[in-house]
């Protein structure tokens, strides 16, 4: 009889012990630093053998409702978090954090073969509302403008919304022009790009490479140096969002982001440090 009892109680001591090593940090939301996201983490793993992460996309407002209906430990978002969200965060007594990760420069990509070399961005508002159409009227080709943009679940999308199409929202009813193609990634952009002589879409600065072309803004590159300068016009802070609690799992790995091996991370991957 003892020795089943003590089998009993050593058996639910492996099970909490399982238990316990079997928490998962979830880390969702914005496809745009869902990469950097992962890298972090998995450097994390590495330091911490006993630390289990998950990161997974889904775009800025999934972030950040997962992280309120407590589906997420960490919402990633690439712009900031709503009045109307921190109201319902609040409503269920939760009190959020903000962490700045990093920096981003919002890329506008077109075909390698495009003409064009830089647009100011009141042009650029006008392609996105479908006011521009052709590329002749910009210098290029006789051809239709195919515009690409991100799902409006993504950070990015509401970020271009306010800043370009609505002209710093100076025009708070304007919107993406009613041919504008939605795409669900930045990769899927870029791959339409590449694809299409004719498209124009825009990326975060992390995802570009040698197989699509960027447009200078307003005459200024698209670079670390000049997001980190504040020079390019389509810049932008990247947030990771926790809730505000002595949570040793999340608080350790936000540390490790906001770390110089978490921030050269960051910086490898094509962003600017925070710090």
């Amino acid at each position: 009889m003892k020795m089943k009892k003590f089998f009993l109680m050593g058996l639910m001591a492996l099970m909490g012990t399982t238990a316990m090593a079997s928490k998962v940090i979830q880390v969702k939301g914005s496809d745009t630093i869902v990469n950097v996201s992962q890298y972090i983490a998995e450097e994390y793993m590495g330091k911490n053998k006993d630390a289990r992460i998950a990161v997974t996309g889904g775009g800025s407002g999934v972030g950040i409702s997962s992280l309120i209906n407590g589906t997420a430990d960490i919402g990633m978002a690439s712009r900031n978090i709503k009045e109307k969200e921190l109201q319902t965060a609040a409503d269920k007594g939760l009190k959020l954090k903000e962490v700045v990760l990093g920096y981003d420069g919002i890329t506008v990509i077109v075909n390698e073969n495009n003409k064009l070399d830089n647009v100011n961005h009141l042009d650029l508002a006008k392609i996105f509302r479908g006011e521009i159409t052709n590329w002749k009227e910009l210098g290029g080709d006789d051809a239709t403008i195919v515009v690409l943009s991100r799902d409006s679940s993504s950070g990015t999308h509401e970020f271009f919304k306010e800043h370009i199409i609505r002209e710093e929202n100076t025009k708070k009813d304007a919107e993406y022009g009613r041919n504008t193609l939605y795409m669900p990634s930045n990769e899927a952009i870029k791959q339409e790009a590449k694809n299409n002589k004719y498209a124009v879409g825009y990326i975060g600065m992390g995802y570009m490479d040698k197989s699509v072309k960027s447009l200078k803004v307003d005459s200024v590159e698209p670079n670390v140096q000049n997001v980190a300068d504040k020079k390019y016009p389509i810049a932008r802070e990247i947030y990771w969002y926790v809730i505000d609690t002595d949570n040793k799992d999340v608080n350790g790995l936000v540390d490790f982001a906001l770390s110089a091996d978490g921030q050269r991370v960051v910086s490898d991957e094509g962003f600017v440090p925070a710090k």
